[in-house]
C-alpha cells in the first residue's frame, strides 16, 4: 500500500456538526500517524485504526483546534481499556507542560510521559516513523508552529499546518506529490496568520507541487469556494479534504 492520507476533520476553529476539527491519519504499510490531534478527532480516528496501533502522533501547533483531542487520548492511553506503552509525540516546544498545565488538578502534576514519549519539534528536525520518514519546518503563525514533509516509498505529502504565505512552507513542499495546504481566511489582512485560498493556490504553484488539497477552510468560506479561489493560482488538480476521504500520494 502506497502513502496514504485520511482526512478526520478540517474545521475550523471549533467542530461543526459532521466535521471535527483539523486532524489527518498518515498511513504506510503497517506505519500511522496520527497528524494533528484538533476537537473530535479521536472519535473518527478509531474508524481507521486504535490508539494501540499508531506509530507516532505528530501535532503542528498548540492551537486547541489542532490539538486538544490530545487530552481526550491521555485519558484513554492511561485509565481505561489501552494497554501500550506511552506513543511518541512530536510537537512544539513546551508541550508536556502545556497538556500538564490543563490536567493537572492537584498538588502533584499529572503524568504526561506516561500516555506520551514527547520529543520537541524544531526547525528542521528529521525522524524516522517505521516506514515513513519526516522532515519539519517552522512556519509563520505568530507561535511556534511547524509544516512537515512525510516520504516513503517515492511518494510524498507535504502539510502547512497553520501558517501565513511563508518561503519556509514553499521549500518544504518543493515538488511534492501532495501539499495539503490551509486556506482559512476569506480576505487578507495586515496580520495574516492563514492563507487565503489564493495564497494556497500560489504557494502549490511556487513549490510545483504535483497535487493541492485545501484544508482547513475559514466559515466564511464554501468548499467549493476555495477550491474555486485557489484554482485560479495554480492549474494543477485541486481537492478539498472532505472528512472521511482517503488521498494517495505518489
Amino acid at each position: 500500500m502506497g502513502l496514504s492520507l485520511t482526512v478526520l476533520g478540517c474545521a475550523t476553529p471549533y467542530p461543526s456538526t459532521d466535521n471535527p476539527c483539523s486532524g489527518y491519519l498518515v498511513s504506510h504499510g503497517d506505519t500511522r500517524v496520527w497528524m494533528d490531534a484538533g476537537t473530535g478527532t479521536l472519535g473518527p480516528l478509531q474508524q481507521h485504526t486504535s490508539l494501540e496501533a499508531l506509530d507516532a502522533i505528530w501535532i503542528s501547533h498548540l492551537h486547541a483546534d489542532h490539538s486538544a483531542d490530545l487530552l481526550t487520548a491521555y485519558y484513554a492511553l492511561l485509565f481505561a481499556d489501552v494497554e501500550r506503552a506511552p506513543i511518541p509525540l512530536y510537537g512544539p516546544p513546551g508541550i508536556a507542560d502545556r497538556l500538564a498545565g490543563f490536567l493537572t488538578n492537584g498538588p502533584q502534576r499529572s503524568p504526561i510521559e506516561d500516555a506520551f514519549a514527547v520529543t520537541e519539534l524544531d526547525d528542521g528536525h528529521q525522524t524516522a516513523i517505521g516506514t515513513l520518514r519526516l522532515t519539519t519546518a517552522a512556519v509563520e503563525h505568530g507561535i511556534p508552529a511547524f509544516g512537515v514533509r512525510i516520504e516513503a516509498d517515492g511518494g510524498s505529502l507535504t502539510y502547512s499546518g497553520d501558517t501565513a504565505p511563508c518561503p519556509s512552507l514553499v521549500e518544504l513542499a518543493r515538488g511534492t506529490d501532495v501539499l495539503l495546504c490551509e486556506a482559512e481566511s476569506a480576505e487578507k489582512t495586515p496580520d495574516m496568520a492563514h492563507h487565503t485560498p489564493e495564497d494556497a493556490g500560489e504557494t502549490a504553484t511556487a513549490a510545483r507541487a504535483k497535487r493541492l488539497i485545501v484544508t482547513h477552510v475559514g466559515r466564511f468560506l464554501t468548499p467549493q469556494e476555495a477550491v474555486t479561489r485557489a484554482g485560479t493560482r495554480y492549474a494543477g488538480r485541486i481537492d478539498y479534504a472532505a472528512p472521511g476521504t482517503t488521498f494517495t500520494a505518489g
